[in-house]
């Protein structure tokens, strides 16, 4: 029986949610950072861990700068 990566116990068929490669109770699936609940293949992924795609994600591992998004984004080094 395979355990779920966020709270360690058994995930049963019933309530199997697969996702990243992994087997997940439904409500254990959520953002890292905003512990939102996510539903399978609609969230980001970084170093195995689920995060909404909008902000957190983006705001985390998207482009630096101010702005998030457009022209202004950028951050020039």
């Amino acid at each position: 029986m395979p355990k779920c990566p966020n709270c360690q116990k058994e995930v049963y068929f019933a309530e199997k949610v697969t996702s990243l490669g992994k087997d997940w109770h439904r409500p254990c699936l959520k953002c890292e950072k905003c512990k939102k609940t996510l539903s399978a293949g609609s969230h980001a992924e970084h170093e195995g861990k689920p995060y909404c795609h909008n902000p957190c994600y983006a705001a985390q591992f998207g482009p630096k700068g101010f702005g998030r998004g457009g022209t202004e984004s950028h951050s020039y080094k």
